[in-house]
């Protein structure tokens, strides 16, 4: 009979026996393997308390996923606190947005010394300074165009095109100086400015803001119309960049309108207005996108035009044969109360009318 822990058929050939053997109790062979009993458990005992098939895992192993849930939250919460403080403390910040300005205007009438001189058009243009103007959109020519610091040659080149635009529907175009409708240029505005544009037309007022002629150039049709076009143009246009945020652009060009007295018959009896207008135009990024422009300044000198008229909401020429003798600009009194209204008033110089002759 085989000892304790002895195969079924004996000890194997080859292999020492005895106790002594310190691997005799791992080392089985083949009968040994033959004659082991296996059991399995059926599905109704794997189910009881004394076989559990599932080993109880750690409360933080079944937490896994939600641990690695709460990980990437707090990775991505110090991410954002990170990036809040950098752009808090970060020295070159993208500008904010620039509030637009509203447009500041002066109308200064220039009374003749004399009578206005007449006759027909061409003949006027000839003998006086716009001899050589150009007639006009070709007079408002675009300087040279080069990129800025911040701003591309494109942007540059919009910025100009967007001011020249402004300048010929405003100052140039038939319709608008006959007391036509005024849509077009006031689409041409940032829209911040549409609501004072609005106001100097339904209610102007010559308070250096509702003044409607310190936006266009525009005649009362009931008075005058004009006898000739195009209209003759001279003057410049420059740029400059007032900031990383914003474009600036100065016009200065003087317009010269053949002008006449509105059902005369003939352009015989035609007369020159001329009108100096300096204006300042500022172009944030939103307006080179969407070709709008923010007019700032407007700073307006015509004649021949009388003192006394009022100008906020039409310009108002003197026209062939007609003077301003006795004209004065009406008087200030330093003692009366509430608003100050100061009237500026100036003359015009002989040499800037045509010399005709007899």
């Amino acid at each position: 009979m085989t000892g304790r822990g002895d195969p079924p058929e004996g000890t194997p050939e080859g292999v020492p026996g005895g106790g002594e053997d310190e691997y005799r109790s791992v080392v089985f062979d083949e009968s040994f393997v033959r004659a082991a009993r296996l059991q399995e458990f059926s599905a109704q005992e794997r189910m009881g308390e004394h076989a559990r098939a599932v080993r109880s895992r750690h409360a933080w192993a079944r937490a896994g996923a939600s641990r690695q849930a709460v990980v990437l939250i707090l990775l991505i919460a110090v991410a954002f606190a990170a990036a809040v403080y950098m752009g808090v403390r970060h020295p070159y910040q993208a500008p904010q947005p620039q509030t637009v300005e509203p447009l500041h205007s002066s109308v200064v009438p220039l009374a003749p010394r004399g009578e206005v001189p007449g006759g027909l058009p061409a003949e006027l243009y000839l003998n006086s300074p716009a001899a050589e103007f150009r007639t006009g959109a070709e007079g408002v020519t675009l300087p040279g165009v080069r990129r800025t610091q911040t701003f591309s040659e494109s942007q540059v080149m919009t910025a100009l095109t967007t001011a020249k635009e402004y300048l010929v529907r405003s100052a140039i175009d038939p319709a608008v100086l006959t007391g036509g409708p005024v849509q077009a240029v006031r689409l041409l505005l940032d829209p911040a400015q549409q609501d004072q544009f609005d106001q100097s037309f339904e209610h102007p007022v010559d308070d250096g803001r509702h003044a409607a002629v310190g936006w266009l150039t525009r005649f009362n049709p009931a008075e005058v119309t004009l006898a000739d076009t195009p209209v003759r143009v001279q003057g410049t246009l420059t740029v400059l960049e007032r900031g990383p945020a914003t474009l600036e652009v100065t016009a200065d060009h003087t317009f010269v309108y053949a002008v006449q007295r509105a059902h005369e018959r003939g352009p015989d009896h035609a007369s020159l207005f001329t009108v100096r207008r300096e204006t300042r135009f500022r172009f944030d990024r939103d307006d080179l996108r969407d070709r709008h422009v923010e007019l700032v300044q407007s700073a307006v000198l015509a004649g021949p035009q009388a003192c006394a008229s009022n100008s906020s909401g039409y310009l108002r020429p003197l026209l062939a044969g007609q003077s301003a003798k006795g004209d004065a600009p009406t008087g200030t009194d330093p003692y009366a109360t509430g608003r100050t209204t100061v009237s500026l008033c100036g003359v015009l110089a002989p040499g800037a009318q045509p010399r005709m002759n007899g």
